[in-house]
Parts: C-alpha cells; structure tokens; sequence
C-alpha cells in the first residue's frame, strides 16, 4: 500500500478561515489536559478518603466505601459519561439551568471531569485500602501507643507509607485517566481526539490527523509516567520499598 502523507495539512486554513488546523489540533489538547488534570485531582481526593474509610472500624463507613467503588466500577464509563451529561442534570434543576445558559464547552467540561473524576476514585480508592491493609498492624499500634488519635495515625503513620506503596499502580492511573479523556468527545466536547476526527472529516487526512493524535497521547502518558517514576525514586523508604535501593 502507497499512501502519500500530506503533513502540509495542519497548516492549511479551517474552513470558516479563522484558523489553522494545527490550530484545533492544540486547541483540542488544552482541553484533553485540562479534564486530565481536574479530573485527577478530584479521583486523589475522592479515592484517598473513600479508600482511608474502608479501613476504619465503622460498619457504616466501609459498606459505604464498598458501595462506592462497586457502584462507579461496574457501570462503563461511556454510560456513565452520558449519566452525568444527560440524566443527571435533570434531577438537579439548578445544574440544568446552569448548563442551559452556559457555553455547551463549559457544561459538557464539567460533565466530563465529574465523571472520569469519579469513576477513577473508585479504582484509586481499592488501591489506597489495598495499601493501607498492606502495612503490618504494629504501625498504627505504635501510632496508637505514643498518643497519636485515630485522625493522626492515618495522617501521620499510615497514609504517607501506603502511597509510597501505590505509586506504581497510580502512575497506571494517571496514564489510563489521560487516554479516558478522549470519551468526553461522545459529549461534545471539543478535545484533543474530537478535534483530530474533525480534522479528518473535513480534508479526509484521517492518517495524518490520527497519528498526530496518537504521538500526542504517547508523549503525555509518558511525560505523566517519568513525573511519577521521580516522585516514586524521592519518596522511597530505603529498605522498606523496592525503588528506594
């Protein structure tokens, strides 16, 4: 098969003749980091406390935590994504009438990362028990037995030891988060793989614009594995986890 690349494509100008489609192009990755980088921040937060609660000794909280993760890992993502952007409002009038007024960009944003938000806590939550679980139980007694409340020895003993633990399936996290991303485009909203089909229907360059999309992707997985390979190497416990020998 002889195909003729035409890379001369992302400098040609946008039919309306505003732009350029290298333009789009960038356009569509600000968006892809944007939702990448909220939604992870939502799915540290939600995951670290919904993981640290199905520790503790309350029934209450631990079926809580349970129902959480069982609840946002076993419905796909591309249902969820249309829940949050088509059901759910629906039930909150206030959000509805506020993605009615907004910019369609700002509304379908907000659904996108509430949803890959949370549907990553979920997964972050069992890995954040998982190492928490994995700590010997002498931990939080010697926490216990030096004064520390139940509160401090999470904080201060028992939560900065279990991440040191989880960064490598988190660093995998971080990675699938980033290539999730690109379901917002089932929404609307114009991001890094939304723009690359646009580019693609309007010259019929799918090769150019796809594998331009696809070498983005990689460079920003890769660029999010080597952060958190140095943030794994400089919080390493000597003798106590693999990457601090």
């Amino acid at each position: 098969m002889n195909y003729n690349w035409n890379w001369g494509v992302f400098f040609q100008r946008t039919p309306d003749g505003d732009a350029f489609y290298w333009q789009w192009v960038a356009q569509g990755l600000v968006w892809t980091l944007a939702v990448s980088v909220v939604a992870w921040m939502i799915a540290m937060s939600v995951g670290a406390l919904v993981g640290t609660i199905r520790t503790t000794e309350s029934r209450f909280l631990v079926r809580f935590g349970n129902a959480w993760v069982e609840l946002f890992r076993n419905i796909p993502l591309l249902v969820q994504m249309f829940l949050w952007y088509f059901v759910i409002p629906e039930f909150i009038p206030p959000l509805k009438q506020w993605m009615i007024q907004t910019e369609p960009a700002y509304a379908q944003f907000l659904a996108a990362v509430l949803c890959l938000g949370l549907f990553t806590s979920a997964r972050i939550a069992e890995q954040v028990r998982a190492g928490i679980q994995s700590l010997s139980r002498g931990q939080r007694n010697a926490g216990l037995a030096v004064g520390l409340t139940q509160a401090q020895v999470y904080r201060y003993v028992l939560l900065p030891m279990a991440f040191r633990i989880i960064i490598p399936p988190l660093t995998s996290e971080t990675m699938n988060l980033i290539k999730n991303s690109s379901i917002a485009l089932t929404i609307g909203l114009a991001e890094l793989t939304f723009r690359s089909r646009e580019l693609g229907e309007y010259t019929f360059n799918f090769f150019e614009a796809f594998t331009a999309a696809t070498l983005i992707y990689i460079a920003i997985a890769m660029s999010a594995n080597r952060v958190m390979a140095l943030v794994e190497r400089r919080v390493a416990v000597p003798g106590y986890i693999g990457g601090g020998k």
